[in-house]
């Protein structure tokens, strides 16, 4: 007896986990990046706080205020909590459940009417892997909005940084451009008296006008620009209106000292998107398993207890039970519709396929961004180093030309070409470091840089919380 009953435990054990095995993710990363992932010595750059490099207290709070009230973010935390509310219940289906319910039956004779009250118990056994399957489903979903969520966090700390930097840069561009304005318009002007005295022709004092109208008309960018950043980072920290205080100029960040301390390999754990595919890998194998399952009988055990007496009994003497007990096995077997059963476990099967193939193309797609931002880094440095060289040079000769104007070597029409020189260099000089910056960005949101989901938005208690970075593929 006891062996028997050994024998039918293990049965149902094997019966219970006969899912097919998940598939094998063997990412294809390289050893290490093609690029240089450094700009000068420094600590390994933090991955959850890249953005402090520019050390920009205001860029620091802002980055707060849009992860604490964006609703892209908040829009992701809810569904994440929907998705977490299913998937703590998923194995309930195959629990034992109870349910109490009355009914009425008018006997066909006319004769008598019965009512019926009773329980009905049920118990599906969850065997050939249902219970496997169910379980893969709900694990996939909570992990893609994990990942949904990340991707949300990831975007949106990028796009603060990136929108604060065009801004700031704007503001400046706006500064100089003002400036050159300014100094074409004087020019124009003592070209125009030199006009008078017949020193110089008119149309030198035409093309002095067109440079001025020119300058004027440069203006129109960097302020569409301001307007533009404005509004959207209005729009990322769930505003209806921009705040007055990013209206007034200050210093665009500047890129500090950093190094990239992580390798391909870290690349699987630290984007969303690679994250995503695979959840969407672990849900597919789910439904795989739950087709594979249906081909098989669907085991359970049923029960009732009912109890019926007589509401209208024409007999003289009633010849029905009070109460009727029922216990068995339930079981449900595919005939006639096995043709299907097949066709959906052969589609799940290519299903799984697929997502396997999506989930190879989202780390190659993740690895070639990276190594795109880690080049575009390195060209963007260079060209702000050869930008500094021009700027300093040309702003030591207005300096020698200022000089010269006041020993009454040079006129101020010297000095005025100088000066401009000097501000389309400090221009350029802007728009590198804007570019060099907005590479540094666009790194680390290929890696999936931004801070870790809390407690509270993963609906789970601190201890609990886990850190998706370092979690092993499933």
């Amino acid at each position: 007896m006891r062996l028997r009953n050994c024998l039918v435990g293990a049965l149902l054990v094997v019966l219970a986990g006969c899912a097919e095995p998940l598939p094998r993710l063997s990412p294809p990363v390289p050893a290490q990046w093609q690029h240089a992932a450094a700009s000068t010595r420094a600590k390994p750059t933090d991955l959850h706080g890249w953005w402090h490099a520019f050390a920009d207290p205001e860029l620091d709070a802002l980055v707060d205020r849009a992860l604490a009230s964006n609703l892209d973010v908040a829009e992701a935390v809810e569904r994440l909590r929907a998705v977490r509310a299913l998937h703590d219940r998923a194995g309930a289906r195959y629990l034992p459940s109870l349910r109490f319910g009355t009914n009425d039956v008018v006997d066909p004779s006319a004769n008598a009417s019965y009512f019926f009250v009773g329980f009905d118990a049920n118990w599906e056994l969850g065997l050939f892997g249902r219970g496997e399957g169910t379980r893969r489903e709900a694990q996939g979903a909570l992990d893609a909005s994990v990942a949904d969520l990340r991707s949300a966090q990831v975007s949106l700390v990028a796009e603060v940084v990136r929108e604060w930097i065009e801004l700031r840069t704007a503001q400046q561009q706006e500064q100089l451009l003002s400036r050159i304005s300014q100094a074409r318009r004087q020019a124009w002007q003592a070209l125009g008296v030199r006009q008078r005295l017949h020193l110089v022709a008119p149309a030198t004092v035409d093309q002095a006008q067109a440079a001025y109208a020119q300058s004027q008309a440069a203006l129109a960018a960097p302020r569409q620009a301001i307007n533009a950043s404005t509004q959207r980072l209005a729009v990322l920290l769930g505003q209806n209106h921009p705040d007055p205080a990013w209206l007034q100029p200050g210093p665009p960040p500047e890129l500090g000292a950093w190094q990239l301390d992580s390798t391909p390999a870290d690349l699987v754990r630290t984007r969303p998107e690679i994250a995503r595919a695979e959840a969407d890998v672990l849900q597919t194998a789910g439904a795989q398993a739950l087709a594979h399952a249906d081909m098989f009988p669907s085991l359970g055990i049923g029960g009732s207890i009912d109890w019926a007496t007589d509401i209208d009994n024409n007999k003289p003497h009633s010849d029905t039970p009070n109460g009727i007990v029922s216990l068995g096995p339930e079981i449900s077997i595919p005939l006639f519709d096995w043709g299907i059963r097949l066709a959906a476990k052969r589609s799940r099967d290519h299903d799984l396929k697929a997502s396997v193939i999506a989930y190879r193309q989202a780390v190659l797609r993740g690895v070639a961004e990276v190594e795109s931002a880690l080049g575009s880094l390195q060209q963007q440095e260079q060209r702000e180093q050869q930008d500094a060289l021009a700027w300093h040079a040309l702003t030591r000769v207005d300096d020698s030309t200022q000089a010269r104007q006041h020993l009454q070597l040079a006129s101020p029409l010297d000095r005025s070409e100088s000066q401009i020189a000097a501000d389309q260099a400090a221009i350029e000089l802007a728009d590198a470091r804007a570019g060099h910056g907005l590479a540094y960005v666009a790194l680390f949101k290929a890696l999936g840089g931004a801070p870790l989901p809390t407690a509270d938005q993963l609906d789970t208690p601190p201890a609990a919380t886990r850190d998706i970075t370092s979690e092993a593929h499933h």
